[in-house]
């Protein structure tokens, strides 16, 4: 990384200079393009990834993401939505302003209906180029408050995206070293970190917006490029439903002789691919549960927004999931299951659990919203851990209101992780949500075990005497 101020004639010599870095830094795997993408953020990220695209012989498609202002300074962001519906709000940002829920919630609505519009006049509507298992170089103009690559990088991960690779010519030295400190990218490559950094376009000759247009004429040369690409992705789909039908009889098995089931509820834009909710499943692996992370909704049914707050067919999926593997002998009867939600996958975890009460044994919600279960909480039994970060504001009084309505009250706990945001994204704050997790799962699920163990002993003791 460059710390000095260079400057650009233009997006175009600035992706090209990008390009030059990339092609060493990557230079491994460009015999192996079907292993290796490019997205442009649009729409001014896609000049400057077009040489990139060129220079790595890689395909290209445009990445859409929308800022979400704050309700009186628009240019202000404190958030952002990514196609895929992936959200982000800065909370911090977002209290400063005085921003309500209901005017964060409108002006994400807007952004949502323009980031559809772009969809259909980029792509016809059509999803972009397939991401799993694949390094995926995304690249932008530059890099000011972040919140934009963030909400891409982490919708991308979410996809299934082996290694990211957050690519942009210039950026203020304080967002990359919060970016690379957050690890939502394998790697970083920022050319330019100017010492007085005020905005990206103060680097540029010229700056002018990309129209839609320009971001149409970009794509179609590439067409032919990227339909080889999809074409080589779909190749290689049987050999990985295979993979995963393996895998989710394997996964059957070790449930069976675990302590307990923990089943997960991804949040809105995420999916069973969350890196989050991966890592906390590993630790609760690690202390013998069996997990399950499944997609709550099909990519069609994600691809309508209003969807993803849709709680009741949320929830509707996690209680099929039980009775499906109850039915299917998967789960023996009685086997004790967890719920995990995350955002808005602890609402659909909460009401859940009301609907199948005593089925499900513990439920833990990190970052949750149960607002949007207010009605089934006095209907949840089941013993409930809300984790919160500390600067989590408006999620923290959320909380703090549900913990009082559940109807498991007496036993559910909230639990604030000090100085961290939404995401826990500081090293060391979801290593503590994994942990209190896997105690509060540990507690809970393994003293059902033992006490259904201890009546099955009873049970073959009295049989023996008569």
């Amino acid at each position: 990384m460059v710390s000095g101020g260079t400057s650009f004639a233009n997006r175009q010599e600035a992706g090209e200079q990008l390009g030059a870095v990339l092609r060493e830094q990557l230079g491994q795997q460009l015999g192996q393009q079907q292993e290796l993408c490019v997205f442009g953020l649009v729409r001014g990220g896609l000049p400057v990834a077009e040489p990139v695209a060129a220079a790595l012989s890689a395909p290209l498609d445009a990445f859409v993401v929308r800022k979400i202002g704050a309700p009186l300074q628009p240019e202000f962001g404190i958030g952002a939505i990514s196609e895929g519906g992936h959200t982000i709000i800065n909370e911090y940002a977002a209290h400063a302003v005085g921003a309500t829920p209901q005017e964060l919630q409108a002006t994400t609505n807007r952004e949502s209906q323009e980031l559809a519009r772009r969809i259909q006049v980029y792509r016809a509507g059509h999803d972009h180029l397939p991401v799993e298992g694949k390094t995926v170089v995304v690249v932008d103009d530059g890099l000011a408050t972040g919140v934009t690559a963030r909400a891409a990088l982490q919708s991308l991960r979410a996809k299934g995206a082996g290694r990211l690779v957050l690519a942009v010519p210039v950026g203020s030295a304080s967002t990359v070293a919060d970016m690379a400190a957050a690890a939502l990218a394998d790697d970083i490559v920022c050319l330019s970190q100017p010492r007085h950094f005020r905005a990206v376009g103060q680097w540029y000759d010229d700056f002018n917006q990309t129209s839609d247009a320009e971001v149409v004429a970009i794509l179609k040369k590439f067409a032919a490029r990227n339909a080889a690409y999809r074409e080589a992705a779909a190749a290689a789909v049987p050999e990985a439903a295979a993979s995963d039908e393996a895998a989710a009889a394997s996964s059957s098995a070790a449930a069976r002789a675990a302590a307990g089931l923990v089943i997960f509820a991804h949040g809105s834009g995420s999916s069973r691919h969350s890196p989050r909710n991966r890592q906390v499943a590993a630790t609760l692996n690690e202390a013998g549960f069996a997990t399950l992370l499944f997609d709550l909704l099909s990519e069609r049914e994600a691809e309508q927004r209003s969807n993803v707050f849709n709680i009741p067919l949320l929830a509707s999926r996690l209680q099929l999931a039980v009775e499906w593997m109850e039915v299917t002998g998967k789960l023996p009867h009685g086997f004790p299951v967890g719920f995990f939600g995350a955002s808005t996958g602890g609402g659909a975890a909460l009401w859940a659990a009301a609907y199948l009460d005593a089925r499900v044994s513990a439920v833990v919600v990190r970052g949750g919203r149960p607002d949007l279960a207010a009605a089934k909480l006095p209907a949840v039994t089941a013993p409930t851990l809300l984790l919160v970060g500390g600067n989590d504001y408006h999620v923290l009084d959320l909380n703090r209101g549900a913990l009082q309505a559940l109807g498991s009250a007496g036993q559910s706990e909230l639990v604030v992780v000090p100085l961290a945001g939404h995401l826990f994204e500081a090293p060391g704050q979801l290593e503590a949500v994994a942990e209190a997790a896997a105690e509060w799962f540990g507690r809970h699920l393994k003293q059902q075990q033992q006490q259904q163990q201890q009546q099955h002993q009873d049970g073959e003791e009295e049989a023996r005497q008569v």
